[in-house]
């Protein structure tokens, strides 16, 4: 049974049948249309932490899908599922991925500065002093980044570069 059938919540429900709708209307291709139901069935299996089924659907959608922006969407999504398994070098690979689709997806920049920031943490923990101030500076490259495409995001983010002076000028606001 496809996951839009099993969808038990008023919510989810409601959701499955206006996207069923919009899918109906939209002048889009097959293809097009078949890869959105794989991405919306993915993220679906996503928030319910199935994630094994996520990915699989997430790639469905990513062998069918020929938009580069949404293709950079869900490769970021693939990304989060790899992130939460700590499977940190997996991650990175699929957020770099999705910036090359999607250079304007500051979320992507943020998670790979969050992972830097934990390797730097987790480096200095281990007594490579060197390799964690590294590991800092990249996240706060991707942080900048983040921040100039959404500067009233990522505020802890914001305080983190201006406390460690990692914050070159002030060209958030």
């Amino acid at each position: 049974m496809p996951r839009t059938q099993k969808n038990d919540n008023f919510i989810d429900k409601s959701f499955t049948v206006m996207a069923d709708l919009i899918l109906k209307i939209l002048p889009a291709n097959k293809r097009a249309k078949e890869a959105f139901v794989y991405y919306r069935d993915g993220m679906s299996a996503q928030s319910e932490g199935e994630y094994a089924e996520a990915l699989d659907n997430y790639k469905q959608a990513l062998e069918l899908e020929d938009d580069s922006l949404d293709r950079g969407y869900i490769l970021y999504n693939m990304g989060l599922i790899h992130a939460s398994n700590g499977e940190h070098q997996v991650a990175l690979e699929l957020y770099h991925q999705a910036l090359e689709y999607n250079p304007r997806l500051p979320q992507a920049l943020n998670n790979i500065a969050v992972i830097y920031h934990y390797l730097g943490e987790k480096a200095k923990e281990a007594g490579d002093e060197d390799g964690g101030e590294a590991l800092f500076d990249k996240a706060a490259d991707y942080w900048v980044r983040a921040i100039r495409l959404a500067p009233n995001n990522y505020i802890e983010a914001q305080n983190w570069l201006k406390t460690t002076g990692r914050m070159q000028i002030d060209v958030f606001f």
